[in-house]
């Protein structure tokens, strides 16, 4: 059971990928938030898609729970603090429930359900089903007794305002079962998640009203008090404000690239970087903008960058800026498909190439043969922005694109995956830092103060700017 003050909260999972947890996640997302509540959500694993969902929908930063990055000490500190100010917390699961590393739970929504100690929500999609719902009921209640299932929700239980289906279930697997199904969603296609390009979709302003209006749909459909198991319609806690011992006075800017192209950004990453004292100023390269003035460092993260070659070819005026910025020795650093930014030129899927910003002597080509999905652990071995050779770190590795032509070698890091295989990689000239692989700063004691550090070295004008104690 949750402990009495914590935030009511929710794991939703699923008896398979597919079966409809992220559609029910938001819905419940948009069923909280229209009871003006301070919702926070959470996604288990790495994924930058789903939580940018979610926080469209709530308008707060959603946070990834990931067992390799983090660790189950940190997972727990992670949730207690950003849980500290909300009413409520929805926590959307990885794949299915039981379903972790190598064949384990390690990792999966049943071990962050007992690490943190939160009940599950199971959803089941029942479509072509009747009586087999209760034997699958029955086996998730069973297979693990310390994992504790609130219920389950009947995904794609037939038409909208029709009971057939339900009532054939209701029948099939009697009153007691029946009594732990918490809500009924109908099937509905206009509800299908999209898919891109290795993966779902990001979200964009022209799709939220429609998604919204959906969504609601959905909602309508949830019982929320059945779903939390208590009473959840106000406002439960006051709005955290620090104190003024934890106020920082911002005089460090950090600009970070904010776009459909440059999106994917653990949030624990940008709060370790307020933390520490940065001033972060968003900017978009896709829509021209130049680099912000009084800029002392720049994070350029991840995200669907191809699609939006041809604007940042366009945008000059940038390219020029961080040729310049590099050889001044501001600190830089690029995240997966940031880094094919940094480089000459990028060559996507169709043979097009499209000239890049020249930052870094590298070509790179999109490879749809040459997809890497893994883990990481990094250990520097160099100097770096991020600290002294030696320092480790853990992150992940999700792309289609490699290096076609380069005058630089890979040597920032050796890097070890999950299964114990290891390469070489990540780049670095002067105080840029570039590599394929998405970082949890946190991963590492003192890195984002270290960044910090550099940054301030910069702004003094001090040289060489690369890791100071």
């Amino acid at each position: 059971m949750q402990e009495q003050n914590q935030t009511p909260t929710v794991i939703i999972s699923a008896t398979h990928s597919g079966a409809g947890k992220t559609t029910v996640t938001r819905a419940l997302l948009v069923a909280l938030k229209e009871r003006g509540l301070v919702v926070q959500p959470f996604k288990i694993g790495p994924d930058f898609i789903d939580p940018m969902y979610h926080t469209a929908i709530v308008g707060r930063p959603s946070v990834n729970l990931d067992l390799w990055m983090m660790g189950e000490a940190e997972i727990r500190k992670v949730f207690a603090r950003w849980t500290a100010d909300a009413d409520v917390a929805v926590i959307e699961g990885m794949g299915a429930l039981f379903d972790g590393a190598k064949g384990t739970d390690e990792g999966s929504a049943a071990h962050l359900a007992r690490i943190l100690n939160v009940p599950v929500v199971v959803v089941i999609d029942v479509y072509g089903m009747t009586r087999t719902a209760g034997a699958l009921m029955d086996g998730l209640d069973s297979f693990d007794p310390e994992v504790q299932i609130a219920g389950f929700i009947l995904n794609r239980c037939g038409r909208r305002g029709s009971l057939v289906h339900a009532n054939l279930i209701k029948e099939g697997i009697g009153n007691e079962r029946w009594n732990r199904v918490l809500s009924v969603i109908c099937d509905d296609p206009h509800l299908r998640v999209a898919e891109g390009t290795l993966g779902l979709v990001t979200p964009s302003h022209d799709s939220e009203g429609i998604e919204q209006e959906n969504l609601r749909s959905v909602a309508e459909q949830m019982d929320v008090e059945r779903i939390f198991g208590t009473s959840i319609g106000q406002r439960t806690k006051q709005t955290y404000q620090p104190t003024p011992a934890q106020v920082h006075v911002p005089r460090t800017r950090l600009a970070v690239t904010k776009d459909a192209a440059f999106c994917f950004y653990y949030a624990e990453n940008l709060a370790a970087l307020q933390a520490v004292g940065f001033e972060i100023v968003e900017f978009s390269p896709v829509a021209g903008d130049p680099l912000p003035p009084n800029t002392h460092a720049v994070y350029l993260g991840g995200g669907y960058l191809p699609p939006f070659a041809s604007q940042l070819a366009e945008n000059k005026k940038l390219a020029a800026q961080l040729r310049q910025a590099a050889v001044q020795g501001m600190p830089i650093y690029a995240e997966c498909s940031a880094l094919l930014y940094l480089g000459r030129s990028l060559r996507d899927f169709r043979g097009s190439t499209y000239q890049m910003s020249g930052v870094l002597p590298m070509d790179f080509v999109l490879d749809a043969d040459y997809l890497q999905i893994r883990y990481l652990e990094l250990t520097t071995q160099q100097n770096s922005i991020f600290g002294p050779a030696g320092t480790i770190m853990r992150g992940q590795e999700f792309h289609q694109m490699r290096v076609e032509d380069s005058d630089l070698t890979p040597g920032l890091y050796r890097a070890k995956d999950s299964e114990g295989q290891e390469h070489v990689g990540g780049y670095q000239q002067g105080n840029v830092v570039a590599s394929l692989a998405y970082v949890y700063f946190n991963s590492s004691a003192g890195v984002a103060t270290r960044f910090l550090k550099a940054a301030q070295a910069f702004r003094k004008g001090q040289q060489p700017v690369t890791y100071h104690d």
